[in-house]
């Protein structure tokens, strides 16, 4: 079973973090001045691009979830902040074993669930047991190695059978939620978590609402609501918050910046995130089979001219981003000549190439255009075929039936995709999957990076992929909103600090 399962769009399917909405540039935070006092009654409205088809979060694929409800309504023993450092959540400490074999929490006191009742070890023994036993629940495989779950008074204590260097990062996404043992709760509708926002609303097709949940075993949230509204078109989403309506926009053209900040009642914020625009290559057979065909098409592609065009984000010419353990700046493997590119598309034996690019048709135009014309350049035909989201998961993600395709991978620490032939991207090599499995046994975390940084430049140079850019994060905020965050919000957004001044 594949391990990384959420998806940017609404879905049923197991696959990787695929977003389709947009991002942009580098900074660190959001304002961290407004106007005004912060009012504590005070409703938040956040412009978001896709939103899930349910809110199933157990079992259904789709990124928005992870950005709505994870930190906000559901809580781990670990969480990550917006940064990736991971820190403790429903656990008040945790210690891992010398050898990587133990891991022991200590359940913070407490902590009550939305409907009352109070979180107690057995329901994190429970949770874990069952999503390990569940292979429909999502990441359920990410707990495999994990031989005993035992819960003692509010020590929770996991047993492996061979270290998991990744098993920490892991319980701060989806394996790691936990749930009350027993709950009714409508997941598909409704959800009973521990964090700081309770679900209040949700419309589908219009908005998703939070409202505080003041039993909260934390600090209680600044606001006292947070409604995030599905806006899919950028022209929209800027004319509500021109309007006064939206209150902060994510997933916004960088390029519209100007515009969004004319009126001074907003700041656009960049951050970094671990976003990677993969131009994945099907090397199963016919012409990108051959490893020089892949070469071809990587260095014909002018990348500074895509980063350019988007207005934001940064080259990547390997599979880990700069944020992610084991990275490496790879832009030493290929580079921008078109010249070399027919020289070796003559070597290939084709020179006369047509290809197809399968992009779900979400995307805006800019990157076909750029990709169309560049490969053009060195005599390949590229046709684009826009398709809607769930035609690319049957064809392209399932049935791996595509030449080349486009889609933004947004979960961090997802290189094990490259370590798995029967993920879409096709790709199979022994090397890379046995030292993606060293860097898993790895208890010294230095180590663990090297052995993804050499699995990295392998994958690199066998040009399994072209990585277009990395995406940057781009928000826009407006002048009375504090403590928005702006890391990686295509795969998350913590509200816990978000405030709103009366000014």
């Amino acid at each position: 079973m594949l391990r990384r399962t959420a998806l940017s769009a609404a879905a049923v399917l197991v696959a990787g973090a695929l977003v389709l909405a947009g991002c942009s540039a580098d900074g660190d935070a959001a304002p961290t001045t407004a106007p005004g006092n912060p009012d504590p009654d005070a409703s938040v409205s956040i412009r978001l691009v896709l939103e899930p088809s349910n809110l199933d979060i157990r079992q259904t694929a789709g990124i928005s979830l992870d950005q709505t409800l994870i930190d906000n309504v559901y809580q781990g023993l670990v969480a990550r902040t917006p940064e990736g450092e991971i820190v403790d959540a429903l656990a008040s400490s945790h210690e891992v074993s010398a050898d990587g074999l133990t891991y022991t929490f200590t359940l913070r006191d407490g902590v009550v669930f939305h409907d009352g009742q109070p979180l107690t070890a057995q329901d994190v023994a429970w949770s874990l047991t069952t999503r390990q036993a569940s292979p429909e629940w999502a990441d359920a495989q990410r707990l495999a190695g994990i031989t005993s779950i035992v819960a003692d008074g509010q020590t929770i204590t996991l047993t492996l059978a061979q270290p998991d260097s990744s098993l920490l990062w892991n319980l701060t996404g989806r394996a790691g939620i936990i749930l009350k043992e027993g709950d009714t709760v409508d997941y598909n509708s409704a959800a009973n978590g521990t964090g700081p926002f309770r679900l209040a609303d949700w419309r589908q097709g219009a908005s998703l609402v939070l409202d505080r949940n003041d039993e909260y075993w934390g600090d209680a949230a600044g606001v006292a609501e947070v409604s995030f509204d599905f806006i899919p078109d950028n022209q929209a989403a800027i004319n509500a918050a021109l309007a006064g309506e939206v209150d902060v926009l994510v997933g916004f053209d960088a390029n519209l910046t100007d515009q969004v900040e004319g009126g001074g009642d907003f700041t656009v914020e960049t951050g970094s995130a671990t976003d990677k625009s993969v131009l994945a290559m099907n090397s199963t057979s016919g012409p990108l089979a051959d490893v020089r065909v892949r070469e071809a098409i990587r260095t014909a592609i002018d990348h500074d001219a895509i980063v350019d065009a988007i207005g934001s984000g940064r080259t990547l010419f390997g599979p880990i981003p700069e944020p992610d353990p084991g990275y490496e700046d790879l832009s030493d493997v290929v580079s921008y000549d078109p010249d070399a590119a027919r020289e070796l598309l003559a070597e290939a034996g084709a020179e006369d190439l047509s290809l197809t690019l399968t992009i779900p048709s979400a995307y805006g135009t800019t990157l076909t255009q750029i990709l169309v014309s560049n490969l053009g350049d060195v005599g390949i035909d590229l046709a684009v075929d826009r398709v809607d989201f769930g035609t690319w998961l049957s064809d392209v993600y399932t049935n791996k039936d595509y030449e080349l395709s486009v889609v933004n991978h947004a979960e961090p620490r997802d290189f094990e995709n490259w370590a798995n032939p029967e993920y879409y991207f096709t790709y199979d090599n022994a090397e890379v999957q046995d030292l993606y499995a060293q860097s898993l046994l790895a208890t010294d975390t230095q180590q663990a990076d090297d052995l993804l940084k050499q699995a990295a430049r392998i994958v690199s140079e066998d040009h399994a992929a072209d990585w277009l850019y990395n995406w940057s994060s781009v928000v826009a905020v407006a002048t009375n909103v504090t403590g928005m965050p702006v890391d990686n919000v295509n795969a998350r957004i913590n509200l816990a600090e978000i405030a709103k001044s009366d000014g």
